[in-house]
């Protein structure tokens, strides 16, 4: 059976100067000394030459492990360094299906421990269906347009290809609704949202689903009515990179992930090819008796490989993609935010414009114009704190994911070659 994954870590801020933009080179004067290549598409010639350490300070020994097991131990996690600090801890579990006369679901229990002063219990237990967590994200969408929020799980799968009532499909999901709720717990931001607060402790949450729009924010509002067709002059540089970068990331991991589904169909196809090519050799042993000991031994060997290649494949299906999978929605959900950023200072250009237009002699810029302004700056400001972090989470869960990946092909190959 496959290992539980490990939880990701996350890790602590980093100015967004230091976000290389990853189509530039080093030859690329006109650039500017910020667009350089990013150190995520690039591999150094030798780990070895350099040092490696956490963002904790603790060193990382890059030296060959004395075992396969080993590879994963080596590297010690900062994942738990800040439980003291924490006021706020949710996780997701114990899955139930529901069988109703029109509908068929699933629903999960989700349960908080807190000290915060806006709960008013220290602890929690509501349960949740997946259209719950889909309003939350939209209701954090909607009350947070400069933050970038978290993406779930897609909620709709292939009919015939994946049974959504399946023991693995389930708890691939509820592993995916837990972290997606956990990257909102650590959020300085949208740890502290109202409606946050409500998906976690209301009993009934068809009550404030019956609201419906009713605390849109006034700056969604803004960016979702008031720009019209004006068309934003273009994009400051950094935030131009930032575009830039998503694009690259994107079109990379898709391609990996397509390649690993690729693998993975190959290597089941293999499996069951496999599991009939070695009872083959056991049958011919009960034929010839001066060879049945070697035969026996071919069949087992075969067998020993099948066990091996299965849980390989089962690591990569429930531990690998999935990860590549949230990164993709992730990279979209930030695409959109720098859109809306986007549409944010294209109504501070139309404003301004406008005033100019006027050809009166203000004293001061209008208000309305200001207000604008400040919203333009805060889209600023979060959008590159959410960068900054997004970038950490994204180092320390490609780390731990790739290291884990390296030792279970280590692992199978230890068992392939020991048989």
């Amino acid at each position: 059976a496959a290992s539980a994954p490990k939880p990701l870590p996350s890790s602590g801020p980093k100015s967004l100067r230091e976000m290389p933009h990853p189509l530039a080179t080093s030859s690329s004067e006109e650039m500017g000394p910020v667009l350089t290549p990013s150190p995520d598409l690039l591999l150094p010639r030798s780990i070895a030459d350099k040092d490696l350490s956490l963002p904790n300070g603790t060193p990382v020994d890059t030296s060959s492990p004395a075992s396969s097991s080993s590879l994963l131990n080596r590297l010690q996690l900062d994942d738990d360094l800040d439980v003291e600090t924490r006021d706020l801890f949710v996780t997701v579990d114990d899955p139930k299906k529901h069988v109703c006369t029109m509908e068929t679901y699933i629903t999960y229990r989700v349960t908080t421990k807190t000290t915060r002063a806006e709960f008013d219990l220290p602890e929690y237990s509501v349960r949740r269906r997946y259209q719950d967590f889909d309003w939350l994200r939209n209701k954090l969408e909607e009350s947070q347009p400069t933050h970038l929020i978290p993406p779930l799980p897609e909620k709709f799968v292939v009919k015939g290809v994946v049974d959504r009532f399946s023991e693995e499909f389930v708890e691939t999901r509820r592993k995916a609704l837990d972290k997606f709720l956990k990257r909102i717990t650590d959020h300085p931001v949208l740890s502290f949202n109202e409606h946050f607060n409500v998906f976690l402790t209301a009993k009934d949450l068809n009550a404030y689903k019956k609201q419906g729009m009713a605390l849109l924010s006034k700056m969604g509002e803004s960016v979702k009515y008031v720009t019209g067709g004006y068309k934003l002059r273009s994009r400051p540089l950094e935030f131009a990179a930032i575009g830039d970068y998503l694009d690259t990331f994107s079109l990379k991991l898709g391609t990996i992930d397509r390649i690993a589904q690729r693998i993975i169909k190959e290597q089941l196809e293999y499996l069951v090819e496999l599991r009939e090519y070695g009872p083959v050799y056991s049958t011919w042993g009960g034929l010839e008796v001066e060879l049945s000991e070697p035969l026996e031994g071919v069949s087992a060997c075969i067998g020993n490989c099948c066990t091996a290649l299965e849980e390989l494949t089962e690591d990569m299906t429930e531990d690998f993609l999935p990860v590549l999978r949230e990164y993709i929605l992730y990279a979209e959900s930030m695409k959109n935010v720098l859109k809306k950023r986007d549409q944010v200072q294209a109504e501070y250009e139309a404003k301004l414009e406008a005033v100019a237009l006027k050809r009166e002699d203000r004293p001061k810029v209008p208000a309305d114009v200001e207000k604008c302004q400040d919203r333009v700056e805060c889209f600023n400001a979060d959008l590159k704190a959410d960068m900054e972090r997004w970038q950490n989470n994204k180092r320390q869960d490609f780390r731990q994911l790739l290291m884990g990946m390296a030792d279970k092909n280590i692992q199978y190959y230890e068992k392939v070659c020991v048989t």
